[in-house]
């Protein structure tokens, strides 16, 4: 279908931005018969964009850190497995695999250039169908954007949102520490031809992108990771040598996306010691610093422009209030490492069509509907940050075994435990495969990077917790609550200190957190999503699990008391970069 040329001026929801989160919500509350208008400010095709992905290929390659540079990234054209599962609830899937996508069936990631890659297979875990892809992104979103229209929302590129009006609300915010903009009632729009428009509308997705219209304008809420605050810079080549690489990607069009990424601050320190150099020096320069790199472009040339980008990781304190939903990097964006970004992407559309047409069917208050998508946003985020901070842990960390054991040659342990995150099954799988034991593994894995608590202090503070009637720290009725209290009052600094590292790790158990086979069985405040078409709501759980904010988990973590002070000792205190990155993060 092609795109209407007249704006409508009224929908019953706006979503703002055509990217990968905007355009899967616009599709899945079409098929829902929902009015659903979609403005984009770029025109289709939109150029080559950044997102955050990387790796891969039909074969196994090696990604590797880049010598002497504290980071690597991947950039947005390499997907996860579960997007394939995503892509099937919209019908999407044959139209973007049948498009003829770089096929990708797995990779190699080397953490530490003295020890041997460690493989991620996604043909085992996923049988024959089970690969992704490496795309180009503009065809990607294109692909998406114009299913959108198919599907019934009505699709307009080169249509910028300029401003969302608001009217006064009585409604609550979802996080208290924000401020109330009030009901979002309209919003105007512009093209570069001069002319202008308002669409009103009951209900707004802001999937602006890195802009983030609501978060960065309205609310004010996003926050940058410091520890992982880095820089990018990437270009294009053709007649690369593609049996190996570092960030090595290659695509469908015969070219490979090269790139480096390094802490912001030394990349400076750097381009002060070359003395201004420009964007192309920079990045040639720095190449050279990666082992085995020139070999695979000897041959190579480079046929594009260099670009950049910055402050790659950040977040907010909520992402909705009544009415509004904030979806992918327009919320929140997590270093690229595991290629997170398209895969959280479709996931905060996913939620926020589902929460949406859960409160239009009148299932859920729409308080409630808001809390759901903000909660399970921050969940999927917080999810790839403790993947993302441990591997990065390691990478800094050289050879010290933060995650193998001294007597390991490699890191096959450790991503034996990523796959669940790192492939996108934690959300999306679909078949089932994956048990909450293996989600557990790879969150109290990731877990053991941030914080050491000895077995004997441990079972002796439980003991006690038991004693004063307390099984479940991070429970939250009024008894326990109680309870708590009388006890946090007999217990020294010490003994905080390991209670909180012990509450922060049942939060994000299975059982507790993540208590689910895929995204259809994901319970958050008594509630699942019911993923039918013509039924996409929110249903009663049979297993409820606490309402975590980020905030609180990563302040526990960091092993701070959640009234704010830290006591640390030789025993209980998380290694200091560690602490430093999450708490900066929390803050």
């Amino acid at each position: 279908m092609a795109a209407i040329q007249t704006v409508p001026e009224q929908c019953t929801v706006l979503v703002v931005g055509g990217g990968p989160a905007g355009s899967y919500a616009s599709s899945a509350l079409a098929r829902e018969g929902i009015s659903v208008v979609l403005l984009e400010a770029d025109n289709f095709p939109r150029l080559v964009s950044l997102c955050s992905n990387s790796l891969q290929l039909p074969i196994f390659t090696i990604f590797a850190t880049v010598a002497n540079l504290d980071r690597r990234y991947h950039i947005g054209e390499s997907m996860l497995p579960s997007m394939r599962h995503f892509l099937k609830f919209i019908d999407c899937y044959e139209k973007f695999d049948a498009h003829g996508f770089r096929v990708k069936n797995g990779g190699a990631f080397r953490l530490n250039w003295s020890r041997p890659e460690s493989y991620t297979d996604f043909i085992a875990a996923g049988g024959p169908g089970g690969y992704s892809w490496n795309v180009i992104r503009s065809e990607a979103d294109e692909i998406l954007f114009r299913h959108a229209g198919e599907s019934g929302a009505s699709i307009f590129d080169g249509t910028k949102v300029t401003g969302i009006e608001f009217e006064e609300s009585s409604e609550d915010v979802v996080d208290s520490a924000n401020p109330n903009p009030g009901k979002p009632v309209s919003a105007t729009w512009s093209r570069k031809d001069g002319s202008t428009g308002l669409v009103k509308f009951d209900y707004l997705i802001d999937a602006s992108g890195r802009a983030g219209l609501v978060s960065t304008k309205y609310l004010k809420n996003r926050r940058y990771n410091q520890g992982l605050k880095n820089v990018a810079s990437w270009a294009y080549w053709t007649g690369g040598d593609a049996s190996g690489w570092v960030w090595f990607i290659p695509l469908h069009n015969g070219t490979h996306s090269v790139g480096i990424v390094m802490n912001q601050a030394k990349a400076t320190e750097r381009k002060k010691a070359m003395d201004s150099p420009s964007s192309k020096e920079f990045y040639l320069e720095n190449l050279n610093l990666v082992p085995g790199i020139q070999a695979l472009l000897e041959k190579g040339e480079l046929v594009s422009e260099v670009k950049s980008a910055s402050d790659w990781s950040y977040s907010a304190s909520s992402y909705a209030f009544p009415h509004v939903r904030i979806a992918g990097d327009a919320g929140c964006f997590i270093d690229p490492f595991f290629s997170s970004g398209v895969h959280l992407a479709l996931s905060s559309g996913l939620t926020a069509a589902v929460t949406i047409s859960a409160a239009i069917r009148g299932d859920v208050t729409e308080k409630e509907a808001a809390q759901w998508h903000s909660s399970k946003v921050a969940e999927g985020y917080t999810r790839f940050l403790l993947v993302v901070l441990s591997s990065l842990k390691q990478i800094r960390g050289g050879d010290e075994p933060v995650l193998n054991d001294w007597d390991e040659e490699s890191f096959d342990r450790a991503f034996d435990h990523f796959r669940p995150i790192i492939q996108g099954t934690a959300d999306a799988d679909s078949e089932k495969k994956l048990s909450t034991e293996e989600i557990s593994k790879t969150i109290d894995f990731c877990f053991r990077a941030f914080a050491h608590v000895p077995v004997e202090r441990k079972d002796a503070l439980l003991e006690k917790m038991k004693n004063h009637g307390v099984s479940d720290p991070t429970a939250t009725d009024p008894k326990t609550r109680e309870a708590l209290e009388e006890l946090k009052n007999t217990l020294s600094p010490e003994e905080l200190d390991i209670m909180n590292t012990i509450r922060g790790r049942r939060m994000i158990r299975a059982e507790d957190s993540l208590n689910i086979d895929n995204y259809r069985l994901d319970s958050i405040n008594g509630m699942a999503p019911n993923l039918e078409r013509g039924n996409l709501t929110l249903r009663k759980a049979e297993i409820n699990k606490i309402d975590v904010s980020k905030k609180d988990l990563l302040s526990l973590l960091s092993g701070e008391a959640a009234e704010g002070k830290h006591h640390e000792t030789e025993e209980t205190k998380a290694p200091a970069a560690a602490v430093a990155e999450v708490a900066e993060f929390a803050t």
